[in-house]
């Protein structure tokens, strides 16, 4: 373990590439040693210690990968929903932040639908708080799930060559890939329609295509990325249906890229709208698996960065 400066992860904008480094190393170590698969008595370096997940919007992946790290690390872990929070009651955000401050919370993990709402929790708590996703801003541990995945087929992220394909416009985890990867010495290219690029693209300092063949050429990943559809105000492809055509990843454009390029998705996949059903149970090139199994590990490492004792 090293020493966090961090009092919260609310972004990789925040991170130094030192910092990810570190909690890369960290993922590594979970994973050589099994730790993230089950839990050890022998190594609970947060018992005694409460996680509150409070997720706003609805999740399967992110939520639960939070619940067994906290579990598997010996915390108290509670996991509140949007179904079941005061907020859907007309409660507001400030009014959850004081209740959870009374509650005494050590850590709080937060998803929720609107850009900066965690960072005004983490300002309103004396607790930790880590972004598990918010609005389009950013989603952290995605991304660092995304690179441990990749150190762990490849070796390596400096100098591979990633395209990130779809829906970027709306996709925090497209942001937080986008910032993590530069800082670790990655390539990266976006590939969407002109429709679903997003303004800022010019500012990331990425190459930037429309045409999925050409931006797939010579590529090591292609990570692709869910249509945002909940997140779309206004029609923004003509159909589901064209744009399978021409941005769902199929054997016919994956052959573009590196001859052994590996495929990833944040999930959940969209059979037949991004991704060729037979390319998505191709387990020999499509990551996803390894995405969530890995997500665990690094979530871990997270948690007991910000919380456990050095």
């Amino acid at each position: 373990m090293v020493n966090f400066p961090h009092h919260n992860l609310l972004g990789i904008a925040d991170l130094s590439a030192k910092e990810i480094e570190a909690i890369l190393q960290r993922t590594a170590e979970h994973i050589e040693a099994g730790s993230h698969l089950k839990k050890s008595r022998n190594t609970e370096p947060l018992n005694n210690l409460s996680v509150i997940n409070l997720f706003m919007e609805n999740s399967t992946r992110t939520r639960v990968s939070f619940e067994l790290a906290g579990k598997r690390l010996g915390a108290e872990v509670t996991s509140i929903s949007v179904a079941h929070s005061s907020i859907r009651k007309g409660e507001t955000l400030i009014d959850t932040a004081q209740t959870l401050r009374a509650m005494a919370v050590d850590l709080l993990v937060v998803r929720h639908p609107y850009s900066g709402a965690v960072q005004l929790l983490a300002e309103k708590l004396d607790c930790h708080v880590i972004n598990a996703g918010d609005g389009f801003h950013e989603h952290p541990t995605q991304a660092l799930s995304d690179a441990a995945t990749i150190r762990a087929r490849r070796g390596k992220l400096d100098g591979l060559k990633v395209a990130i394909c779809g829906d970027v416009r709306h996709s925090r985890v497209a942001r937080s890939n986008i910032l993590l990867l530069q800082k670790m010495g990655a390539k990266v290219r976006i590939v969407a329609p002109p429709t679903l690029m997003p303004d800022e693209a010019n500012l990331y300092g990425v190459q930037s295509f429309t045409d999925m063949r050409e931006g797939l050429t010579d590529c090591d990943i292609v990570m692709m990325l869910r249509l945002q559809t909940e997140r779309m105000q206004g029609i923004f492809v003509p159909s589901i249906r064209e744009y399978y055509h021409f941005y769902g990843l199929d054997q016919e454009k994956l052959s573009y890229a590196k001859n052994d390029a590996l495929v990833m998705h944040p999930g959940p996949m969209n059979r037949g709208v991004e991704i060729d059903s037979n390319l998505a149970d191709d387990l020999s090139r499509n990551l996803v698996h390894d995405q969530v199994e890995i997500g665990v590990a690094v979530r871990m490492s997270c948690l007991e960065m910000l919380c456990a004792p050095t």
